[in-house]
């Protein structure tokens, strides 16, 4: 089958000349899906990383005796492994010198009367810091990055802070990466990425203090972040409209694979940079081969390159076993001008223009919060799984697992029932999932874990369904733009997800709360969105504020238009979580 005669927007007519979905495109990409099983690794593998074990203060002098309640010891470390010793409770220890020590999570004592050594005591005792270090219950973990350099007590900020910084740089390296791409190619930054995320994992293993720590781990979430914005463009542009949307959607599946390998080599590997070199080896396969990934041909002709571009297409063919495509022909109509030519520069849109007028205004406020509350769902789900009860790295394991079939259940559904139907009924089971949650008595692990799985169903479900839905709800002229900015909202709540982790102190149930209470407002909200399934894109504001007032969408002439949704700009994608 020939390309035939048609103008240049018009380039899906490349995919049924080559294929669709060839052998080639498999190929290329199950190699990129890959490599968001690292991205999905480094992004969750502060859960371990940063786990902080039992603590005390370490005592000024070799002890000779250990009593804790009504267990007695030899050495202090054995008390560990008889029980569990809360944040307030005491140990007493007996040095060698006679001394006699109450020690604590972040305190220690002097008693004064050295006359017998019992649990209680009323008479006077002095106060020291913990000017010695500490003692850590090694029994799960032999290091961590808390051990490794105290991160307890008065520098316990410091620990829970390894996380939002990581995903600050997720924010800067969207941004940074994305405008890379369309300056330099989708390649060279799928390059530069993927060694950064080996180089920087590795150099985060080896750092020898924690503000290095921090500072690796920082530019291996830019590097990460770079990846997985690039990534979703350079399979969009090498994928048919035809299976564009399961490829998309599904590179999320690869992500939920990464924590469930993060989730194994936890429960394998106890001493941190260890598992953070293991962690980081599974790049190396992709690092060895992305050499044989080549440009996508959307962004050769945008440069000009009409010769490479034709290669690329010859490939493509011959890999597919079918007939290549003449770019020369299908760009033959160019107004103007010849085929490799580089196309005019597009106007320019801002922020405000996602607030046209209050029913536009109110639609992109209402797809914020849902970028919000998807982003902020999936992190505290997936954070928080380690204090469920019961095994913490089967419970990490199984909320990675969840995320695939929820996202089988998004291909199926929002073809059958309609994308607001299906994101109603996600962010509303995650609210109800929530509460659920809330009212499983503290003992019944399994229930819990059970509930939960279920929450990171439903949130999962509706965060791999809210970038195609955006991308539908908005006119060609700022569809970039509003998916770019719903997915910015979106790494703020994954920004503050860690810190409503932490808010369990306060309440063990804060974070079921905060989740629940934004999923049910968004899902209520997500009512006074139109339905986009079977219906052509608006090109135009016009057409869009008729939309808005009828909730129909109006037919557009523009016979391209669900090709913008493929050639978006590489900052705006969503899958960046």
């Amino acid at each position: 089958m020939g390309c035939g005669s048609v103008g240049s927007g018009n380039l899906e007519l490349i995919f049924d000349s080559v294929g669709h979905f060839g052998r080639y495109q498999i190929f290329l990409y199950f190699i990129c899906a890959f490599q968001n099983i690292s991205c999905g690794i480094h992004y969750l593998a502060s859960v371990f990383l940063s786990v902080s074990p039992q603590h005390t203060c370490r005592p000024p002098g070799n002890v000779s005796q250990v009593l804790f309640q009504d267990i007695s010891s030899w050495r202090l470390e054995d008390i560990w492994t008889q029980s569990s010793i809360g944040r307030e409770d005491h140990i007493i220890v007996q040095l060698q010198d006679g001394e006699i020590w109450e020690l604590t999570s972040c305190h220690r004592f002097r008693r004064d009367d050295k006359s017998s050594l019992n649990y209680d005591y009323n008479g006077r005792k002095s106060s020291f810091p913990c000017l010695d270090g500490y003692i850590y219950d090694r029994s799960k973990w032999r290091s961590t990055v808390v051990t490794e350099w105290d991160l307890v007590c008065n520098r316990e900020w410091f620990g829970r802070l390894i996380q939002p910084t990581f995903m600050l740089g997720v924010l800067l390296g969207a941004v940074i990466f994305g405008y890379l791409s369309d300056r330099a190619g989708r390649r060279l930054v799928l390059w530069a990425t993927s060694t950064g995320v080996f180089l920087f994992g590795i150099a985060a293993a080896f750092t020898f203090d924690y503000y290095s720590f921090i500072v690796a781990r920082f530019l291996l979430a830019i590097s990460g972040s770079g990846y997985l914005v690039v990534v979703f463009v350079y399979v969009t542009e090498f994928v048919g409209m035809k299976s564009r949307t399961w490829a998309s959607i599904h590179l999320h599946s690869f992500f939920a694979f990464g924590t469930m390998v993060v989730a194994l080599t936890g429960y394998l590997v106890r001493t941190w940079w260890i598992y953070q070199i293991v962690l980081s080896t599974v790049t190396v396969p992709f690092v060895l081969c992305c050499w044989m990934l080549p440009e996508t041909p959307f962004w050769l002709l945008s440069e000009g390159k009409y010769e490479e571009a034709q290669k690329v297409i010859d490939t493509m063919a011959k890999w597919n076993r079918t007939r290549s495509c003449k770019l020369s022909e299908l760009l033959s109509l160019d107004h103007n001008g010849s085929a490799g030519n580089k196309p005019s520069q597009v106007e320019k849109h801002t922020l405000s223009d996602l607030f046209y007028d209050w029913r536009i205004g109110t639609r992109t406020l209402i797809v914020w919060l849902i970028w919000f509350t998807g982003c902020f769902g999936f992190y505290t789900f997936s954070l928080n799984s380690v204090n469920l009860g019961g095994n913490e790295y089967l419970n990490l394991f199984l909320m990675g697992a969840v995320e695939i079939p929820a996202y089988i259940f998004v291909c199926f559904g929002m073809d059958h029932v309609g994308r607001r139907n299906i994101l109603v009924f996600s962010l509303l089971s995650s609210a109800l999932t929530n509460g659920v949650i809330m009212v499983i008595p503290k003992d019944y692990h399994v229930w819990c874990v059970v509930a939960t799985m279920a929450g990171k169903f439903s949130i999962g479900a509706a965060f791999g369904l809210i970038y195609l839905y955006t991308a539908e709800l908005y006119p060609t002229i700022v569809r970039s733009l509003a998916v770019g900015s719903g997915s910015t909202v979106g790494r703020v709540g994954s920004i503050a997800a860690p810190f409503c982790i932490y808010l369990s102190s306060v309440w063990i149930f804060m974070p079921q709360l905060l989740v629940g209470t934004s999923a049910f407002v968004s899902g209520v909200l997500t009512f006074m969105l139109p339905e986009t399934l079977g219906k052509p894109l608006t090109t135009t504001w016009e057409e869009a504020e008729k939309e808005s007032s009828s909730g129909k969408l109006l037919s557009t002439t523009d016979n391209t238009a669900l090709e913008n949704i493929a050639v978006v700009n590489s900052e705006d994608s969503g899958l960046n979580k």
